[in-house]
């Protein structure tokens, strides 16, 4: 819906012609928020290309560019934990749709990545894919400077996931030429990552959330979400803490 949304957003405010191509530059792990799209696109909004943002987890992008998805790499902790991840749990919706609906291959996909870690497409997806999808990836350091750009430039704040899939797009443009009107799809809000935000910014960090939330909003004239800022005083409902070991058996105490 929110394609659709900001489609009509662009064209109600003149930047576009209703018709007009756009491009949707989409920070994602999983996959799930940029399929919506590219069902969006389906379904006939005019999208030239989505553009995959990651951050330094970035088996999406050498899958795009390649056609191999491997999750045998190093994972990293990052400032955009959403985005942490190694095995995308959306996109084998889109190989069953590029394949055909074929869901012996997919499946047999499927299994190389539980077995091996890794399976390749056949060349036909692999173009498919690239045909809809352009792809970048960007680094920590990538990632605040353009939470400080944007907030000098726009006066706007972004948080850390949004900051991916800005310097991506400004990446994708400088490398293409390609400067289609473009949407970056905003997935959270910067106060949810209120210490990476104010250290993009040049503030100290050396303070609880609560101290970050309200420095947050002072230095950069905005409004914390009032159900984070109304948290503060009110009393610790859960304080318990499972080690990893004991998450099934833990579970199982529940249901039980």
């Amino acid at each position: 819906v929110y394609y659709i949304s900001a489609y009509c957003d662009l064209v109600n405010s003149g930047a576009i012609r209703l018709g007009d191509e756009i491009e949707v530059c989409v920070p994602t792990g999983n996959f799930g928020d940029i399929l919506a799209g590219w069902y969006a696109k389906r379904m006939g909004l005019p999208v030239k290309k989505l553009i995959c943002a990651s951050n330094r987890n970035d088996v999406l992008t050498e899958f795009i560019r390649t056609g191999v998805y491997n999750k045998n790499r190093q994972f990293y902790t990052t400032v955009s934990p959403s985005m942490d991840i190694l095995v995308s749990s959306n996109l084998e919706r889109l190989l069953f749709e590029l394949s055909g609906k074929d869901d012996v291959l997919v499946a047999s996909y499927m299994d190389a990545l539980f077995t091996k870690g890794i399976y390749t497409v056949t060349d036909a997806i692999k173009e498919a894919v690239s045909d809809e999808f352009a792809c970048g990836c960007c680094s920590e350091e990538e990632t605040k400077a353009t939470i400080a750009d944007v907030m000098k430039k726009y006066g706007y704040l972004i948080d850390t996931h949004t900051a991916v899939a800005a310097a991506v797009l400004e990446k994708y443009r400088n490398e293409t030429g390609d400067m289609t009107p473009a949407v970056v799809v905003s997935t959270a809000s910067p106060y949810k990552f209120s210490s990476a935000v104010l250290s993009a910014l040049g503030q100290p960090t050396d303070m609880d959330g609560f101290e970050q939330i309200e420095l947050l909003s002072s230095v950069t004239g905005t409004r914390a979400p009032a159900p984070l800022a109304s948290l503060k005083g009110r009393p610790v409902r859960f304080e318990g803490s499972v080690e990893k070991e004991d998450m099934l058996a833990t579970v199982d105490g529940f249901l039980s």
